[in-house]
């Protein structure tokens, strides 16, 4: 990743105090509170480099619009299709799932992302 600067360390840092997975566009709203400067590109633009970088990561969603948690290690998620939200789950990651599939497919996994759908409690 290129050098760490202050606008790409407020994004960081903005990302982890949220528990939300928020949008780009959401989070362009929260870093706004503290730092109107900073402008939306520059929210894609680091947040691009912060995924590709392996310290977000970029959650797919049904709607396809893309979310992201500053939580980089492995976990799994749960996307609501009411509200749209999308949240941590506190399981035991399924040990051997990777080397399973090189094993049975000849593939080689780098990671692997499971995320579950349905409705989410506040929904119900």
């Amino acid at each position: 990743m290129k050098r760490n600067t202050v606008q790409r360390q407020i994004i960081l840092d903005t990302l982890k105090a949220l528990d939300t997975h928020p949008t780009a566009e959401d989070l362009h709203k929260e870093i706004q509170k503290k730092y109107p400067s900073i402008g939306i590109a520059t929210v894609y633009r680091n947040l691009r480099q912060l995924t590709e970088s392996g310290l977000v990561l970029q959650i797919a969603t049904l709607d396809g619009v893309a979310r992201y948690d500053g939580c980089a290690d492995p976990h799994y998620h749960f996307h609501c299709k009411t509200c749209g939200g999308a949240f941590d789950l506190e399981l035991n990651l399924i040990d051997g799932i990777e080397e399973a599939v090189e094993s049975k497919y000849g593939f080689q996994v780098d990671s692997h992302e499971v995320t579950f759908t349905g409705t989410c409690t506040k929904c119900i």
